[in-house]
Protein backbone atom coordinates (compact mmCIF):
# COMPACT_ATOMS: atom_id res chain seq x y z
CA UNK A 1 0.00 0.00 0.00
CA UNK A 2 1.82 3.10 -1.21
CA UNK A 3 1.36 6.21 1.06
CA UNK A 4 0.85 9.66 -0.35
CA UNK A 5 1.98 13.17 1.06
CA UNK A 6 0.72 16.41 -0.33
CA UNK A 7 1.94 19.76 1.16
CA UNK A 8 1.42 22.42 1.15
CA UNK A 9 -2.16 22.54 -0.53
CA UNK A 10 -2.88 25.13 -2.75
CA UNK A 11 -5.56 27.71 -3.82
CA UNK A 12 -6.56 27.77 -0.34
CA UNK A 13 -6.66 29.57 2.58
CA UNK A 14 -3.87 29.01 5.21
CA UNK A 15 -1.42 25.78 5.15
CA UNK A 16 -3.13 21.90 4.87
CA UNK A 17 -1.64 19.10 4.63
CA UNK A 18 -2.91 15.61 3.12
CA UNK A 19 -1.59 12.48 3.80
CA UNK A 20 -3.01 9.74 2.30
CA UNK A 21 -2.90 5.49 1.66
CA UNK A 22 -3.59 4.45 -2.11
CA UNK A 23 -4.66 0.63 -2.58
CA UNK A 24 -5.29 -0.98 -5.86
CA UNK A 25 -5.64 2.81 -7.80
CA UNK A 26 -7.73 4.41 -4.94
CA UNK A 27 -7.93 6.36 -1.80
CA UNK A 28 -7.79 4.17 0.81
CA UNK A 29 -7.42 5.95 3.66
CA UNK A 30 -6.76 9.72 4.45
CA UNK A 31 -5.42 12.22 7.30
CA UNK A 32 -6.39 15.79 7.49
CA UNK A 33 -3.31 18.47 9.31
CA UNK A 34 -3.58 21.37 9.56
CA UNK A 35 0.38 23.17 10.53
CA UNK A 36 -0.64 26.36 11.76
CA UNK A 37 -1.87 27.13 15.79
CA UNK A 38 -4.78 29.55 15.98
CA UNK A 39 -4.52 31.71 19.57
CA UNK A 40 -6.77 34.60 19.00
CA UNK A 41 -9.02 33.57 21.54
CA UNK A 42 -6.58 34.52 24.12
CA UNK A 43 -6.17 37.66 23.34
CA UNK A 44 -9.77 38.10 23.57
CA UNK A 45 -9.55 37.30 27.60
CA UNK A 46 -10.07 40.14 29.66
CA UNK A 47 -11.54 42.93 26.55
CA UNK A 48 -14.87 44.38 26.33
CA UNK A 49 -16.92 42.34 24.57
CA UNK A 50 -18.51 45.29 21.99
CA UNK A 51 -14.81 45.72 21.12
CA UNK A 52 -14.26 41.22 20.13
CA UNK A 53 -16.01 41.58 16.68
CA UNK A 54 -12.79 43.90 15.56
CA UNK A 55 -10.13 41.15 16.42
CA UNK A 56 -12.31 38.08 15.33
CA UNK A 57 -12.53 39.83 12.21
CA UNK A 58 -8.95 39.10 11.44
CA UNK A 59 -9.09 35.46 12.11
CA UNK A 60 -8.63 35.63 8.61
CA UNK A 61 -7.55 37.80 5.49
CA UNK A 62 -9.96 36.82 2.69
CA UNK A 63 -13.72 35.58 5.15
CA UNK A 64 -13.64 39.52 6.05
CA UNK A 65 -17.20 39.72 7.10
CA UNK A 66 -18.02 36.70 8.73
CA UNK A 67 -16.26 36.91 12.25
CA UNK A 68 -17.60 40.00 12.42
CA UNK A 69 -21.25 39.46 12.17
CA UNK A 70 -20.77 36.13 14.29
CA UNK A 71 -19.05 38.38 16.99
CA UNK A 72 -22.07 40.83 16.82
CA UNK A 73 -24.72 38.46 16.97
CA UNK A 74 -22.45 36.55 20.33
CA UNK A 75 -22.30 39.29 22.28
CA UNK A 76 -25.74 40.75 21.36
CA UNK A 77 -27.05 37.24 22.43
CA UNK A 78 -25.86 37.64 25.26
CA UNK A 79 -26.73 40.64 26.54
CA UNK A 80 -30.40 40.40 25.10
CA UNK A 81 -30.20 42.94 22.15
CA UNK A 82 -31.90 42.67 19.45
CA UNK A 83 -30.78 45.01 16.16
CA UNK A 84 -33.76 46.55 14.56
CA UNK A 85 -35.24 45.60 11.07
CA UNK A 86 -33.19 48.33 8.97
CA UNK A 87 -29.92 47.33 10.63
CA UNK A 88 -30.66 43.36 9.61
CA UNK A 89 -31.21 44.34 6.09
CA UNK A 90 -28.05 46.27 5.47
CA UNK A 91 -26.41 43.33 7.59
CA UNK A 92 -28.20 40.87 4.71
CA UNK A 93 -27.10 43.12 2.22
CA UNK A 94 -23.39 42.88 3.21
CA UNK A 95 -23.28 39.31 3.75
CA UNK A 96 -25.26 38.56 0.51
CA UNK A 97 -22.31 40.36 -1.31
CA UNK A 98 -19.72 38.95 0.51
CA UNK A 99 -20.96 35.43 -0.53
CA UNK A 100 -21.99 35.72 -4.11
CA UNK A 101 -18.45 37.37 -4.44
CA UNK A 102 -16.67 34.33 -2.80
CA UNK A 103 -18.18 31.72 -4.47
CA UNK A 104 -17.66 32.79 -7.90
CA UNK A 105 -14.10 33.49 -6.71
CA UNK A 106 -13.95 29.74 -5.57
CA UNK A 107 -15.37 28.56 -8.44
CA UNK A 108 -13.08 30.07 -10.93
CA UNK A 109 -10.07 31.18 -8.89
CA UNK A 110 -10.08 28.16 -6.45
CA UNK A 111 -11.56 25.58 -8.12
CA UNK A 112 -12.20 25.71 -11.52
CA UNK A 113 -8.18 24.59 -12.39
CA UNK A 114 -8.81 20.88 -11.20
CA UNK A 115 -11.21 20.64 -14.03
CA UNK A 116 -9.60 23.12 -16.84
CA UNK A 117 -6.82 22.45 -18.58
CA UNK A 118 -5.74 25.90 -19.14
CA UNK A 119 -2.92 24.79 -21.66
CA UNK A 120 -5.33 22.61 -23.70
CA UNK A 121 -7.06 25.90 -24.75
CA UNK A 122 -4.18 26.95 -26.95
CA UNK A 123 -5.62 24.67 -29.35
CA UNK A 124 -8.72 25.92 -29.25
CA UNK A 125 -10.74 27.26 -32.45
CA UNK A 126 -12.14 30.75 -31.28
CA UNK A 127 -15.04 30.45 -33.51
CA UNK A 128 -15.98 27.50 -32.76
CA UNK A 129 -15.66 28.82 -28.84
CA UNK A 130 -17.85 31.47 -29.10
CA UNK A 131 -20.63 29.41 -31.28
CA UNK A 132 -20.39 27.39 -27.79
CA UNK A 133 -20.83 29.92 -25.64
CA UNK A 134 -23.50 31.13 -27.52
CA UNK A 135 -25.03 27.59 -27.40
CA UNK A 136 -25.43 27.90 -23.42
CA UNK A 137 -25.78 32.44 -22.72
CA UNK A 138 -26.23 35.43 -24.62
CA UNK A 139 -23.51 36.82 -22.60
CA UNK A 140 -22.54 39.73 -24.77
CA UNK A 141 -18.64 39.28 -25.05
CA UNK A 142 -18.76 35.72 -26.40
CA UNK A 143 -17.79 36.15 -29.99
CA UNK A 144 -14.61 35.00 -31.87
CA UNK A 145 -12.51 38.25 -31.67
CA UNK A 146 -12.87 38.08 -27.94
CA UNK A 147 -11.88 34.30 -27.64
CA UNK A 148 -8.87 35.34 -30.23
CA UNK A 149 -7.62 37.90 -27.81
CA UNK A 150 -7.63 35.90 -24.73
CA UNK A 151 -6.03 33.08 -26.70
CA UNK A 152 -3.20 35.22 -27.77
CA UNK A 153 -3.02 36.71 -24.19
CA UNK A 154 -2.42 33.05 -23.13
CA UNK A 155 -0.02 32.37 -26.07
CA UNK A 156 2.04 35.09 -24.56
CA UNK A 157 2.15 33.89 -21.26
CA UNK A 158 3.73 30.78 -22.53
CA UNK A 159 6.16 32.26 -24.91
CA UNK A 160 7.38 33.73 -22.21
CA UNK A 161 7.68 31.10 -20.20
CA UNK A 162 5.58 33.06 -17.65
CA UNK A 163 2.11 31.09 -16.52
CA UNK A 164 1.78 33.48 -13.56
CA UNK A 165 -1.60 32.35 -11.49
CA UNK A 166 -1.81 28.99 -14.06
CA UNK A 167 1.80 27.69 -13.57
CA UNK A 168 1.12 25.38 -10.39
CA UNK A 169 -1.08 22.73 -11.92
CA UNK A 170 -1.00 19.37 -13.91
CA UNK A 171 -1.49 20.50 -17.31
CA UNK A 172 -2.10 17.67 -19.84
CA UNK A 173 -3.67 14.94 -16.84
CA UNK A 174 -5.46 12.36 -17.98
CA UNK A 175 -8.27 13.13 -15.87
CA UNK A 176 -9.07 16.48 -17.82
CA UNK A 177 -11.69 15.91 -20.10
CA UNK A 178 -13.01 19.21 -21.68
CA UNK A 179 -12.74 20.05 -25.22
CA UNK A 180 -9.91 22.70 -26.19
CA UNK A 181 -12.90 25.32 -26.90
CA UNK A 182 -14.30 24.28 -23.40
CA UNK A 183 -11.20 25.20 -21.73
CA UNK A 184 -10.54 28.46 -23.83
CA UNK A 185 -14.22 29.64 -23.07
CA UNK A 186 -13.51 28.78 -19.59
CA UNK A 187 -10.13 30.42 -19.18
CA UNK A 188 -11.96 33.91 -20.81
CA UNK A 189 -14.39 33.69 -17.98
CA UNK A 190 -11.49 33.37 -15.40
CA UNK A 191 -9.80 36.49 -16.24
CA UNK A 192 -13.26 38.20 -16.89
CA UNK A 193 -14.22 36.99 -12.89
CA UNK A 194 -10.91 39.08 -11.95
CA UNK A 195 -12.56 42.16 -13.54
CA UNK A 196 -16.47 41.64 -12.00
CA UNK A 197 -15.46 41.00 -8.43
CA UNK A 198 -13.16 43.81 -7.53
CA UNK A 199 -16.26 45.95 -9.04
CA UNK A 200 -19.25 44.31 -6.93
CA UNK A 201 -17.60 44.13 -3.82
CA UNK A 202 -17.32 47.84 -3.95
CA UNK A 203 -21.22 47.45 -1.63
CA UNK A 204 -18.64 46.94 1.00
CA UNK A 205 -16.98 49.95 0.79
CA UNK A 206 -20.39 51.93 0.65
CA UNK A 207 -22.08 49.91 3.42
CA UNK A 208 -19.39 49.41 5.26
CA UNK A 209 -16.43 52.05 4.85
CA UNK A 210 -14.04 49.34 3.06
CA UNK A 211 -13.01 45.84 2.18
CA UNK A 212 -11.71 43.58 3.36
CA UNK A 213 -13.15 44.12 6.81
CA UNK A 214 -15.71 46.62 6.61
CA UNK A 215 -15.89 48.70 9.45
CA UNK A 216 -19.59 49.81 10.54
CA UNK A 217 -20.76 46.73 12.29
CA UNK A 218 -21.83 47.37 15.41
CA UNK A 219 -23.64 45.86 18.33
CA UNK A 220 -26.95 46.45 18.60
CA UNK A 221 -26.97 47.50 14.85
CA UNK A 222 -25.21 49.09 12.33
CA UNK A 223 -22.68 52.22 12.11
CA UNK A 224 -24.03 54.17 8.96
CA UNK A 225 -24.99 58.03 9.11
CA UNK A 226 -27.80 58.62 8.80
CA UNK A 227 -29.24 61.88 7.10
CA UNK A 228 -32.58 63.08 9.12
CA UNK A 229 -33.43 65.56 6.73
CA UNK A 230 -33.38 64.01 3.41
CA UNK A 231 -35.04 61.04 4.98
CA UNK A 232 -32.72 58.45 3.63
CA UNK A 233 -29.69 56.07 5.13
CA UNK A 234 -28.00 56.67 1.96
CA UNK A 235 -27.88 58.95 -0.39
CA UNK A 236 -29.35 58.87 -3.74
CA UNK A 237 -26.18 58.37 -5.87
CA UNK A 238 -25.38 55.67 -3.48
CA UNK A 239 -28.50 53.79 -3.53
CA UNK A 240 -28.47 53.78 -7.71
CA UNK A 241 -24.69 52.71 -7.58
CA UNK A 242 -25.20 49.39 -5.04
CA UNK A 243 -28.56 48.76 -7.15
CA UNK A 244 -26.69 48.92 -10.68
CA UNK A 245 -23.59 46.50 -8.99
CA UNK A 246 -26.63 44.15 -7.71
CA UNK A 247 -27.85 44.33 -11.50
CA UNK A 248 -24.50 43.57 -12.58
CA UNK A 249 -23.76 40.30 -10.20
CA UNK A 250 -26.82 38.95 -11.27
CA UNK A 251 -26.24 39.22 -14.59
CA UNK A 252 -22.60 37.16 -14.14
CA UNK A 253 -24.01 34.49 -12.11
CA UNK A 254 -27.07 33.86 -14.25
CA UNK A 255 -24.54 34.47 -17.60
CA UNK A 256 -21.15 33.32 -17.00
CA UNK A 257 -21.37 31.57 -13.88
CA UNK A 258 -23.90 29.14 -14.24
CA UNK A 259 -23.72 28.36 -17.76
CA UNK A 260 -19.97 27.86 -17.23
CA UNK A 261 -21.15 25.42 -13.83
CA UNK A 262 -23.04 23.43 -16.05
CA UNK A 263 -21.32 23.25 -19.16
CA UNK A 264 -17.78 21.92 -17.21
CA UNK A 265 -19.98 19.60 -14.96
CA UNK A 266 -21.41 18.26 -17.74
CA UNK A 267 -18.62 16.11 -18.83
CA UNK A 268 -17.74 15.37 -14.95
CA UNK A 269 -20.58 13.45 -14.46
CA UNK A 270 -18.95 10.33 -13.40
CA UNK A 271 -17.92 12.85 -9.89
CA UNK A 272 -21.45 12.68 -8.78
CA UNK A 273 -20.29 9.47 -7.13
CA UNK A 274 -17.08 10.39 -5.74
CA UNK A 275 -16.65 12.32 -2.70
CA UNK A 276 -19.85 11.74 -0.67
CA UNK A 277 -18.24 12.56 2.71
CA UNK A 278 -19.95 11.58 5.79
CA UNK A 279 -23.61 12.24 4.95
CA UNK A 280 -24.04 14.32 7.72
CA UNK A 281 -24.86 18.28 7.68
CA UNK A 282 -25.65 21.08 9.26
CA UNK A 283 -26.34 24.62 8.83
CA UNK A 284 -27.07 27.46 11.63
CA UNK A 285 -29.08 29.09 8.45
CA UNK A 286 -29.00 32.72 7.57
CA UNK A 287 -29.86 36.21 6.35
CA UNK A 288 -32.97 37.03 8.85
CA UNK A 289 -36.45 38.18 7.94
CA UNK A 290 -36.87 40.16 10.62
CA UNK A 291 -35.40 41.80 13.74
CA UNK A 292 -37.12 38.51 16.45
CA UNK A 293 -33.79 36.89 16.75
CA UNK A 294 -35.84 33.96 15.89
CA UNK A 295 -33.74 31.03 13.94
CA UNK A 296 -36.86 30.00 12.27
CA UNK A 297 -37.16 33.66 11.03
CA UNK A 298 -34.40 33.23 8.60
CA UNK A 299 -34.38 33.29 5.02
CA UNK A 300 -31.91 30.39 4.62
CA UNK A 301 -33.53 27.80 7.17
CA UNK A 302 -31.63 26.03 10.08
CA UNK A 303 -31.48 22.55 10.52
CA UNK A 304 -29.58 18.96 10.22
CA UNK A 305 -29.91 16.28 7.85
CA UNK A 306 -28.37 12.67 9.29
CA UNK A 307 -27.40 9.69 7.16
CA UNK A 308 -28.84 11.59 3.57
CA UNK A 309 -32.07 11.34 4.99
CA UNK A 310 -33.75 14.12 2.78
CA UNK A 311 -37.19 12.99 4.14
CA UNK A 312 -36.44 14.93 7.79
CA UNK A 313 -34.96 18.07 8.93
CA UNK A 314 -33.12 18.12 12.48
CA UNK A 315 -33.43 20.91 14.98
CA UNK A 316 -29.92 22.60 15.76
CA UNK A 317 -29.12 22.90 19.52
CA UNK A 318 -25.58 24.51 20.41
CA UNK A 319 -25.16 22.74 23.42
CA UNK A 320 -25.14 19.56 21.71
CA UNK A 321 -21.58 20.67 20.29
CA UNK A 322 -18.80 19.72 21.60
CA UNK A 323 -15.08 19.70 20.02
CA UNK A 324 -11.93 16.84 20.95
CA UNK A 325 -8.75 17.00 20.91
CA UNK A 326 -7.66 13.43 20.83
CA UNK A 327 -5.45 13.71 17.23
CA UNK A 328 -4.83 17.64 17.51
CA UNK A 329 -1.69 19.28 19.08
CA UNK A 330 -3.37 20.50 22.05
CA UNK A 331 -4.35 19.29 25.55
CA UNK A 332 -7.55 19.66 28.10
CA UNK A 333 -7.54 19.93 31.37
CA UNK A 334 -10.31 17.31 31.88
CA UNK A 335 -8.16 14.99 29.99
CA UNK A 336 -8.23 13.17 26.58
CA UNK A 337 -11.04 11.32 25.52
CA UNK A 338 -13.58 13.93 26.09
CA UNK A 339 -14.83 16.57 24.00
CA UNK A 340 -15.85 20.45 25.34
CA UNK A 341 -18.29 22.38 24.78
CA UNK A 342 -17.33 26.19 23.24
CA UNK A 343 -18.08 27.77 26.38
CA UNK A 344 -15.83 25.86 28.03
CA UNK A 345 -13.35 25.44 25.11
CA UNK A 346 -9.66 25.68 25.99
CA UNK A 347 -7.10 26.81 23.61
CA UNK A 348 -4.01 25.10 25.10
CA UNK A 349 -1.35 24.30 23.30
CA UNK A 350 0.97 22.14 25.56
CA UNK A 351 0.91 18.73 24.00
CA UNK A 352 4.48 17.82 24.25
CA UNK A 353 4.71 15.12 21.80
CA UNK A 354 6.11 15.47 18.14
CA UNK A 355 4.95 18.33 15.92
CA UNK A 356 6.05 19.72 12.70
CA UNK A 357 8.51 19.91 10.96
CA UNK A 358 7.97 16.08 9.99
CA UNK A 359 8.25 13.57 6.86
CA UNK A 360 5.32 11.70 7.90
CA UNK A 361 2.48 12.39 10.40
CA UNK A 362 2.04 10.18 13.33
CA UNK A 363 -1.26 9.16 12.58
CA UNK A 364 -2.15 6.59 15.56
CA UNK A 365 -1.45 9.94 17.61
CA UNK A 366 -2.07 13.65 17.45
CA UNK A 367 -1.21 15.14 13.54
CA UNK A 368 -2.99 18.49 13.51
CA UNK A 369 -3.42 22.47 15.02
CA UNK A 370 -7.58 21.26 13.88
CA UNK A 371 -9.83 20.74 16.76
CA UNK A 372 -12.12 17.69 15.64
CA UNK A 373 -15.84 19.49 16.40
CA UNK A 374 -18.91 17.28 16.79
CA UNK A 375 -22.98 17.19 17.47
CA UNK A 376 -23.87 14.38 19.60
CA UNK A 377 -20.40 13.18 18.98
CA UNK A 378 -21.23 12.78 14.97
CA UNK A 379 -18.85 14.47 12.49
CA UNK A 380 -20.95 17.11 10.51
CA UNK A 381 -20.14 18.41 6.69
CA UNK A 382 -20.46 22.68 6.67
CA UNK A 383 -20.84 24.80 3.94
CA UNK A 384 -23.17 25.58 0.64
CA UNK A 385 -24.25 21.61 0.17
CA UNK A 386 -25.18 21.57 4.00
CA UNK A 387 -27.34 25.01 3.52
CA UNK A 388 -28.87 23.95 -0.10
CA UNK A 389 -29.84 20.44 1.78
CA UNK A 390 -31.66 21.81 4.47
CA UNK A 391 -33.59 24.31 2.28
CA UNK A 392 -34.65 21.89 -0.11
CA UNK A 393 -35.47 19.42 2.10
CA UNK A 394 -37.28 22.22 4.38
CA UNK A 395 -39.25 23.31 1.29
CA UNK A 396 -37.28 26.41 0.14
CA UNK A 397 -39.32 27.13 -3.07
CA UNK A 398 -36.14 29.22 -4.60
CA UNK A 399 -33.70 26.87 -3.45
CA UNK A 400 -36.03 23.20 -4.69
CA UNK A 401 -36.69 25.21 -8.05
CA UNK A 402 -32.61 25.96 -8.47
CA UNK A 403 -31.63 22.38 -7.18
CA UNK A 404 -34.61 20.30 -9.45
CA UNK A 405 -33.43 22.71 -12.44
CA UNK A 406 -29.93 21.46 -12.18
CA UNK A 407 -30.23 18.29 -11.59
CA UNK A 408 -32.43 18.15 -14.23
CA UNK A 409 -30.01 19.79 -16.87
CA UNK A 410 -27.23 17.37 -15.48
CA UNK A 411 -29.71 14.19 -15.97
CA UNK A 412 -28.73 13.35 -12.28
CA UNK A 413 -30.79 12.33 -9.67
CA UNK A 414 -30.94 13.92 -5.86
CA UNK A 415 -28.55 11.40 -4.98
CA UNK A 416 -26.12 12.94 -6.80
CA UNK A 417 -25.86 15.65 -4.49
CA UNK A 418 -23.77 14.01 -1.91
CA UNK A 419 -20.59 14.47 -3.83
CA UNK A 420 -17.87 16.52 -4.92
CA UNK A 421 -19.60 17.20 -8.10
CA UNK A 422 -22.80 18.11 -5.77
CA UNK A 423 -20.99 20.29 -3.46
CA UNK A 424 -19.81 22.35 -6.40
CA UNK A 425 -23.00 22.73 -7.55
CA UNK A 426 -24.86 23.65 -4.49
CA UNK A 427 -22.30 26.37 -4.20
CA UNK A 428 -23.53 27.86 -8.00
CA UNK A 429 -26.99 27.06 -6.65
CA UNK A 430 -26.83 29.24 -3.68
CA UNK A 431 -24.68 32.07 -5.84
CA UNK A 432 -27.33 31.91 -7.98
CA UNK A 433 -30.51 32.34 -4.99
CA UNK A 434 -28.80 35.17 -3.30
CA UNK A 435 -27.94 37.27 -6.35
CA UNK A 436 -32.02 37.22 -7.08
CA UNK A 437 -32.43 37.86 -3.47
CA UNK A 438 -30.06 41.05 -3.05
CA UNK A 439 -32.05 43.83 -4.58
CA UNK A 440 -35.82 42.70 -2.68
CA UNK A 441 -33.03 43.40 0.41
CA UNK A 442 -32.48 46.66 -1.05
CA UNK A 443 -36.29 47.57 -2.23
CA UNK A 444 -37.23 47.02 1.32
CA UNK A 445 -34.27 48.64 3.09
CA UNK A 446 -35.24 52.18 0.86
CA UNK A 447 -39.21 51.52 1.40
CA UNK A 448 -38.59 51.53 5.26
CA UNK A 449 -36.68 54.55 4.87
CA UNK A 450 -39.14 56.18 2.77
CA UNK A 451 -41.52 55.50 5.05
CA UNK A 452 -39.54 57.40 7.98
CA UNK A 453 -38.20 54.16 9.59
CA UNK A 454 -34.52 55.40 10.17
CA UNK A 455 -33.45 53.07 13.23
CA UNK A 456 -30.25 50.83 12.76
CA UNK A 457 -29.13 50.68 16.21
CA UNK A 458 -30.49 49.93 19.26
CA UNK A 459 -28.76 51.86 22.48
CA UNK A 460 -30.86 50.50 24.85
CA UNK A 461 -28.01 48.26 26.30
CA UNK A 462 -25.03 49.60 24.83
CA UNK A 463 -24.04 50.66 28.50
CA UNK A 464 -22.41 48.17 30.91
CA UNK A 465 -23.73 49.54 34.15
CA UNK A 466 -26.80 47.68 32.26
CA UNK A 467 -25.83 44.41 31.65
CA UNK A 468 -25.45 42.02 34.59
CA UNK A 469 -22.84 40.49 36.33
CA UNK A 470 -22.55 37.22 34.40
CA UNK A 471 -23.63 36.52 30.79
CA UNK A 472 -23.05 33.54 27.67
CA UNK A 473 -24.46 34.36 24.35
CA UNK A 474 -23.42 32.57 20.87
CA UNK A 475 -23.67 33.78 17.59
CA UNK A 476 -24.13 31.30 14.78
CA UNK A 477 -23.08 32.62 10.88
CA UNK A 478 -23.37 30.87 7.67
CA UNK A 479 -19.98 31.95 6.34
CA UNK A 480 -19.36 31.31 2.47
CA UNK A 481 -17.63 28.39 3.56
CA UNK A 482 -19.98 26.93 6.15
CA UNK A 483 -21.42 27.46 9.77
CA UNK A 484 -19.36 30.04 12.10
CA UNK A 485 -20.22 29.70 15.40
CA UNK A 486 -18.62 32.19 18.04
CA UNK A 487 -19.12 31.35 22.26
CA UNK A 488 -18.42 34.12 24.64
CA UNK A 489 -18.77 34.48 28.47
CA UNK A 490 -18.78 37.64 30.10
CA UNK A 491 -17.87 38.57 33.74
CA UNK A 492 -17.73 42.09 35.13
CA UNK A 493 -18.33 43.83 31.94
CA UNK A 494 -15.21 41.57 30.26
CA UNK A 495 -14.45 38.54 28.36
CA UNK A 496 -13.99 35.43 30.91
CA UNK A 497 -13.74 33.12 27.43
CA UNK A 498 -14.25 33.27 23.75
CA UNK A 499 -14.33 30.12 21.43
CA UNK A 500 -14.56 30.08 17.60
CA UNK A 501 -15.91 26.78 15.77
CA UNK A 502 -15.17 27.92 12.16
CA UNK A 503 -16.52 25.94 8.72
CA UNK A 504 -12.99 24.85 7.93
CA UNK A 505 -12.43 23.42 11.57
CA UNK A 506 -15.97 20.95 11.05
CA UNK A 507 -15.03 19.97 7.90
CA UNK A 508 -10.60 19.63 7.79
CA UNK A 509 -11.22 18.08 11.30
CA UNK A 510 -8.66 15.31 12.81
CA UNK A 511 -10.37 11.84 13.89
CA UNK A 512 -12.17 12.11 17.30
CA UNK A 513 -11.68 10.20 20.28
CA UNK A 514 -12.96 7.26 18.27
CA UNK A 515 -11.31 7.47 15.71
CA UNK A 516 -13.95 8.93 13.36
CA UNK A 517 -12.87 10.33 10.40
CA UNK A 518 -13.51 14.14 9.37
CA UNK A 519 -15.24 15.35 6.56
CA UNK A 520 -12.51 15.82 4.35
CA UNK A 521 -10.68 12.51 5.42
CA UNK A 522 -13.68 10.86 4.77
CA UNK A 523 -15.00 11.76 1.12
CA UNK A 524 -11.22 11.22 -0.40
CA UNK A 525 -11.54 7.47 0.64
CA UNK A 526 -12.63 5.59 -2.18
CA UNK A 527 -11.40 8.29 -4.75
CA UNK A 528 -9.71 7.06 -7.95
CA UNK A 529 -5.87 8.02 -8.68
CA UNK A 530 -4.77 7.85 -12.47
CA UNK A 531 -1.52 8.84 -11.43
CA UNK A 532 -0.24 8.99 -8.07
CA UNK A 533 2.34 11.48 -8.95
CA UNK A 534 -0.08 14.29 -10.03
CA UNK A 535 -2.79 13.85 -7.66
CA UNK A 536 -5.01 15.91 -9.18
CA UNK A 537 -8.42 13.80 -7.95
CA UNK A 538 -7.87 14.68 -4.48
CA UNK A 539 -7.49 18.58 -4.82
CA UNK A 540 -10.61 18.16 -6.65
CA UNK A 541 -12.56 17.03 -3.47
CA UNK A 542 -10.48 18.82 -0.82
CA UNK A 543 -11.04 22.28 -3.52
CA UNK A 544 -15.03 21.21 -3.49
CA UNK A 545 -15.22 22.47 0.53
CA UNK A 546 -13.20 25.81 -0.40
CA UNK A 547 -10.81 25.31 2.68
CA UNK A 548 -9.93 27.98 5.07
CA UNK A 549 -7.39 27.16 7.04
CA UNK A 550 -6.36 30.46 8.29
CA UNK A 551 -9.54 30.64 10.27
CA UNK A 552 -9.34 26.97 11.81
CA UNK A 553 -6.05 27.99 12.84
CA UNK A 554 -3.43 30.68 13.52
CA UNK A 555 0.18 31.03 14.35
CA UNK A 556 1.19 32.97 17.26
CA UNK A 557 4.02 33.43 19.74
CA UNK A 558 4.23 35.49 22.95
CA UNK A 559 8.01 35.92 21.92
CA UNK A 560 7.21 36.87 18.20
CA UNK A 561 9.85 33.63 17.99
CA UNK A 562 9.26 32.00 14.40
CA UNK A 563 8.20 28.25 15.49
CA UNK A 564 8.31 27.03 11.96
CA UNK A 565 9.37 27.33 8.56
CA UNK A 566 8.68 25.24 5.89
CA UNK A 567 10.36 24.89 2.93
CA UNK A 568 8.67 24.12 -0.88
CA UNK A 569 10.53 22.79 -3.60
Amino acid sequence: MAKLVIDPITRIEGHLRIEAELSNGKVADAWCSSTMFRGIEKILKGRDPRDAWVFTQRFCGVCTTVHAIASIRTVENALGIRAPANAELIRNIVIGIQNVQDHVIHFYHLHALDWVDITSGLKADPAKTAALAASISDWPLNSPTYFKSVQDKLKAFVGRGRLGPFANAYWGHPAYRLPPEANLMATAHYLEALEWQKDVIKIHAILGSKNPHPQTFLVGGMAIALDPNSQSALNDAKIAEIRSLLAKTREFVEKVYIPDLLAVASFYKEWAGIGAGVGNYLSYGEFPRDNSGKREKLWLPQGIIIGKDLTKVHPVDHKKISEYVDHSWYDYSVGQGKGLHPWDGETEQNYSGPKPPYEFLDTSRKYSWVKSPRYEDTPMEVGPLARMLVAYASGHIPVKKAVDGVLAKLNVGPDALFSTLGRTAARGIETLVIAEELPQWLDLLVSNIAGGDLSIHNGEKWDPDRWPAEASGYGFHEAPRGALGHWIRIRNQKILNYQAVVPSTWNASPRDARGVRGPYEEALVGTPMADPQKPLEILRTVHSFDPCLACAVHLVDLQHNELVRINVT
